[in-house]
C-alpha cells in the first residue's frame, strides 16, 4: 500500500513538471495535481487496456505510433473529469502525454514495488 502512495505521489510530481513544461497544459493548485494524477492512473488501468485491444488494427498499421493518440486521449480524458486541470488542443495532450510517459518512466526505475528507493548497481570491471 505505501509503495502505490509513493508511485501515486510521485507521478503527480511528473504530471507537475509536465505542467511546467508544456505551455498548453495548466494544472491550478495542488489539490487538482493529486486528483488528476488518481484519475489518470484509474483510466490508464481500466480504459486504456481496452482501447488497446479496440484499436489493435490501428496501431499495427501505424507500427504502434498510434499508441501516442490513445495516451493523449488518456490525459485529455483526465482533464475532462477534473475541475482545475485543462489542456488547450489535442496537440498539447499528445505531447504531455509523452513527456509524461518518459518522465515517469524515469522515476519508476528508482522506485521499488514496495516503495522504497533502489539503487542501481553498475559493474564496472568489464565482461
Amino acid at each position: 500500500m505505501q509503495g502505490l502512495v509513493i508511485r501515486w505521489a510521485l507521478n503527480a510530481f511528473a504530471l507537475w513538471l509536465v505542467d511546467q513544461l508544456v505551455a498548453g497544459i495548466h494544472i491550478d493548485g495542488a489539490a487538482p495535481l493529486f486528483f488528476a494524477a488518481l484519475v489518470l492512473g484509474v483510466l490508464n488501468a481500466i480504459l486504456r487496456p481496452l482501447l488497446f485491444v479496440v484499436t489493435l488494427p490501428i496501431n499495427l498499421l501505424t507500427l504502434g505510433l498510434f499508441t501516442l493518440i490513445i495516451n493523449g486521449a488518456m490525459l485529455r480524458l483526465a482533464a475532462a473529469a477534473v475541475r482545475g486541470f485543462t489542456i488547450e488542443g489535442f496537440g498539447s495532450a499528445v505531447l504531455g502525454a509523452v513527456l509524461l510517459s518518459v518522465i515517469s518512466f524515469c522515476i519508476n526505475l528508482f522506485v521499488a514495488d514496495s516503495g522504497r528507493i533502489q539503487y542501481i548497481y553498475i559493474d564496472r570491471r568489464g565482461p
